[in-house]
């Protein structure tokens, strides 16, 4: 007879089978659907690297967006703070708790330059590799660090608020929340979720708080109550038809949920980015399905874009299944393009909001 252990373990094995298997399946079946969205009103958010991607996306592609949410992540390009330092090594000190080790105290030299990162995306941006800066001042900016959170600390997140105010955005278009017990996780009120102050996978945690609502209604506006119940489509995509190198990481399948009524109406499209050990191959649908993005969504008129991002362990490196904000597209070598419009998965996440916006073809007859 199997002990309890044993019976634990293989259900853990069928369930990882289980997901690999039905990714595979429907990514070699089923296309990312032209729905005729909103040209205009488009967002984005993401939680840790998801986070630091959101940011580097909203600067590089600032025309096309109206807003971002950022839980738990630092500014555009955050990596290339210092430029005498390689990126992987900023992206994972500066960049997330760069006083966790120091002998010398926590000075504020220690934390990502905002001022330099400001002026290098007006640089940037004047060499024609990110949108034109001057796109961001009436967009939109939800921000969030839990004051628990020891992974990404508050004083990292504190440069991202200080960052778009030195690019002109005003304190009436930024809401950071910087006084919640929580741990390092998007946060939620579903008690079934992991206590407020902790940090442990799946990184989604109860602190009482509609996160994915609250970066809704900041980015759009007044917004209807989150769906008890959802009337749209949740549906599993090729994702590798938006990519066509390795080096990106990138899972073949991906998720796009779709309110019933966004199939007849023009809607808007929000990207939502999981975080490093947040993807499909991990935790299945977990990110896609409990954060509240569905329900806050489905009401709202808008459809949500999931882009998946799984782990590799050599080529390239990233063994937990983080969103590019450092370099590993390009092997960790220069040149560096993971901040510009050319970063391979930007460029996907862009080719698959263009998808969404497109008019789907109709075939008349002759």
């Amino acid at each position: 007879m199997f002990n309890k252990y044993r019976i634990n373990k293989l259900r853990t094995i069928f369930s990882a089978f289980v997901i690999s298997f039905s990714s595979t399946a429907l990514s070699a079946t089923t296309e990312l659907p032209a729905l005729n969205a909103l040209p205009d009103e488009s967002s984005i958010s993401g939680l840790s690297s998801g986070a630091f991607m959101a940011a580097q996306f909203h600067v590089a592609y600032s025309k096309d967006l109206v807003g971002a949410g950022i839980v738990a992540g630092g500014p555009w390009n955050c990596a290339g703070n210092n430029p005498y330092v390689a990126p992987i090594l900023s992206a994972t000190t500066t960049c997330m708790n760069p006083c966790k080790n120091s002998l010398f105290g926590c000075s504020s030299i220690m934390y990502p330059n905002s001022g330099y990162l400001a002026e290098l995306a007006k640089q940037t941006a004047n060499a024609g590799q990110i949108d034109a800066v001057e796109n961001l001042k009436d967009d939109n900016v939800y921000i969030f660090s839990g004051s628990s959170d020891e992974t990404v600390v508050t004083g990292v997140v504190d440069t991202t608020v200080d960052f778009y105010h030195k690019l002109g955005l005003s304190d009436d278009h930024i809401r950071y929340l910087n006084q919640i017990n929580a741990g390092h996780a998007f946060i939620t009120t579903d008690p079934n979720d992991t206590k407020c102050s902790i940090t442990k996978a799946p990184y989604i945690n109860d602190c009482d708080i509609p996160q994915a609502q609250q970066i809704l209604k900041h980015i759009y506006g007044q917004q209807q109550p989150a769906a008890k119940s959802l009337s749209g489509e949740l549906i599993a995509f090729d994702q590798s038809a938006f990519f066509d190198d390795p080096l990106t990481s990138m899972d073949d399948t991906a998720y796009v949920y779709v309110p019933q009524n966004c199939r007849t109406e023009q809607c808007k499209v929000h990207i939502a980015l999981h975080g490093c050990k947040q993807g499909i191959s991990v935790i299945g649908t977990t990110y896609v399905k409990e954060t509240g993005y569905l329900e806050a969504a489905d009401s709202n008129s808008t459809i949500v874009l999931f882009p998946q991002v799984k782990k590799s362990s050599v080529s390239p490196m990233n063994p937990k299944g983080c969103w590019d904000f450092w370099g590993y597209s390009t092997n960790n070598l220069p040149p560096y393009n993971y901040y510009s419009k050319e970063a391979p998965q930007m460029v996907a996440i862009k080719k698959m909001l263009d998808r969404l916006i497109s008019k789907p073809v109709r075939l008349t007859k002759n």
